[in-house]
């Protein structure tokens, strides 16, 4: 099984400065299964991002695209309408609204907003077959409407590992915007409730964005005798700071004795694109 991972398109005036034709060659070129996209495909949630991140996901050559919503996708009260309607459309774990809740902007308050939808989380799971072996995909909304930090609600947690139980699978993979790993300057304010939802139901890999930059980490729980390993991707084709880190991933041989985790680089420079490969 082969995966390509990418994160923090940052469509929009502010962010992007990728040329659409030259990445989507570089990133077609890769024979992959599955497509991860871990967030923050905007950068103000504005309905034109929307639209254009969504056209360029689409171009994408594989039959898994799999996105989730970052902390700059959700800047407006339509932004999770918004998303489902231009980025992908997953089968939503909704919670009752009498649910007691403590994740701010969980539900939008109808007496003041005119949505289809109040309910502004996206989590999910999705089964892929590839080759023969059952993906589950567990798609975990960490992000709060209006700020940068992420939040995870508990209920979302429970009512996700209801879901699990009653599903057959072979591997999982945990998406996620937010590292669970304390790493980012804005981080998941509760990452150790995530954790515990990983141990549980046995995860051994994460992958998220967020901060820009690569980050590979394992993590070992002595105790519980645990392991996960979490894969932060950098940005695709940003310029919001000087240690932005254009980049994207491909895991070649996933799951098998000879695994290769290629690194391809971007630069922008003079205004052309061009790309340089690594192996880890």
């Amino acid at each position: 099984m082969n995966i390509l991972h990418i994160s923090d398109l940052h469509f929009g005036p502010r962010h992007w400065e990728g040329d659409d034709h030259i990445l989507l060659k570089e990133i077609n070129a890769y024979d992959a299964d599955i497509v991860l996209n871990t967030g923050d495909s905007t950068t103000d949630g504005m309905e034109d991002e929307y639209e254009e991140a969504g056209r360029f996901l689409k171009a994408i050559e594989c039959k898994n695209v799999i996105t989730i919503m970052g902390n700059h996708d959700k800047r407006n009260m339509r932004s999770h309408e918004l998303f489902l309607k231009y980025i992908f459309d997953p089968k939503i774990i909704y919670l009752a609204e009498m649910t007691q809740t403590t994740k701010k902007n969980l539900f939008l308050n109808r007496e003041i907003t005119r949505v289809r939808d109040n309910f502004t989380d996206v989590n999910f799971i999705k089964v892929i077959p590839v080759n023969g072996i059952s993906v589950l995909i567990v798609g975990i909304d960490s992000n709060e409407l209006y700020t940068d930090v992420g939040f995870v609600e508990k209920e979302i947690l429970h009512a996700i590992s209801d879901k699990i139980i009653q599903m057959e699978y072979d591997v999982v993979l945990l998406l996620i915007h937010h590292s669970i790993l304390g790493t980012d300057e804005e981080p998941l304010k509760n990452s150790m409730r995530v954790t515990d939802f990983v141990r549980k139901h046995k995860i051994e890999n994460v992958f998220c964005g967020h901060t820009h930059e690569l980050e590979l980490r394992k993590t070992t729980d002595l105790y519980h005798k645990h392991s996960f390993t979490q894969f932060m991707c950098g940005t695709l084709s940003s310029c919001n700071h000087a240690n932005d880190s254009n980049m994207f991933l491909y895991y070649e041989n996933w799951g098998t004795d000879d695994p290769f985790v290629h690194l391809v680089r971007i630069f922008t420079q003079g205004g052309k694109m061009h790309f340089e490969r690594e192996y880890i």
